[in-house]
């Protein structure tokens, strides 16, 4: 379970604006084996430990957290190439999974390699979002000379996939936007933090962001959430309910659990991983990758 929060204005008038300010959770069970965020690709340049390595045609890829279990190796959920290609999932909250279904993951990292805009590659998985369990995608290509377009396509919602408007938006294990109280509270915490974005150093900023993923404030009661996760859901509906979710065996991802993404208006991507050292909540280690986009 994961939530993302993140805004975009492709022609920003400040230059002291971003062009893209994106801050995400991943939540996931603590015994499932991955990666650190890193670089990965022909070139070293895709972000990443989230895919197979090579073959990605020069486009380096940097990915928080590789999925390392077994029959889904190579898959992710987060990641930025420097050629501006950036993807972002979240699974959909259903209360039985199909096994059988396809891994999810490899939907961003088949993205971030690929020669597809992020529309025709939207189109594409559309096409084929029944073999999957439920999901939320976000694709992007971020170009200086043509101009950012982000698109979104969720495969238990509209067939098929939108080009979203420059804005402010906020996704978690329902469709785009639903307004799930903890969503709607974190977008507030979020909206904050972006209106004093120009005038924060890059650093403060981004500890202001970390801070807005790691709260852990129960947003109760919310009959969506019950109503759509049903029995699976009620047992850590109390921590599930919070930005961060936070539980004995499962919560907000220990090894790579917040992400924040900064595209300036001259393309330069500052991408930083907070993340908790094996199980233990009291250790933690935070790392920045920087680099400029080449398109």
């Amino acid at each position: 379970m994961c939530i993302i929060f993140f805004k975009f204005d492709p022609r920003p008038v400040s230059k002291n604006a971003y062009r893209l300010i994106l801050a995400a959770n991943r939540d996931e069970f603590y015994h499932r084996p991955s990666k650190a965020a890193d670089f990965w690709g022909s070139n070293h340049e895709v972000l990443s430990g989230c895919g197979q390595q090579g073959g990605t045609g020069g486009n380096t890829v940097l990915c928080s957290g590789l999925d390392m279990e077994e029959g889904k190796e190579g898959g992710t959920w987060l990641g930025i190439s420097m050629r501006g290609k950036l993807a972002a999932l979240t699974n959909y909250l259903q209360p039985r999974l199909d096994r059988d279904a396809r891994g999810r993951g490899e939907l961003v990292a088949q993205f971030l390699t690929t020669d597809m805009d992020c529309l025709t590659y939207l189109k594409k998985v559309s096409a084929e979002g029944h073999l999957y369990n439920g999901f939320n995608l976000i694709a992007a290509d971020l170009s200086t000379e043509k101009g950012d377009v982000v698109c979104y396509y969720g495969n238990r919602g509209d067939p098929k996939p939108v080009v979203l408007a420059p804005g402010t938006y906020g996704l978690s294990n329902a469709l785009l936007e639903t307004p799930w109280r903890k969503l709607c509270f974190g977008k507030r915490l979020f909206l904050e933090a972006v209106e004093r974005s120009q005038a924060l150093p890059k650093e403060a900023l981004v500890a202001q962001l970390l801070d807005v993923l790691n709260n852990e404030e129960a947003q109760l009661p919310d009959p969506a959430i019950e109503d759509q996760g049903r029995e699976y859901v009620q047992p850590i509906l109390s921590k599930y309910a919070a930005v961060c979710v936070r539980g004995l065996d499962y919560g907000t991802r220990c090894d790579r659990t917040n992400t924040v993404i900064l595209v300036d208006a001259d393309g330069h991507v500052t991408f930083t991983e907070r993340s908790m050292l094996g199980t233990d909540p009291s250790r933690w280690e935070t790392s920045t990758h920087e680099f400029r986009l080449k398109s």
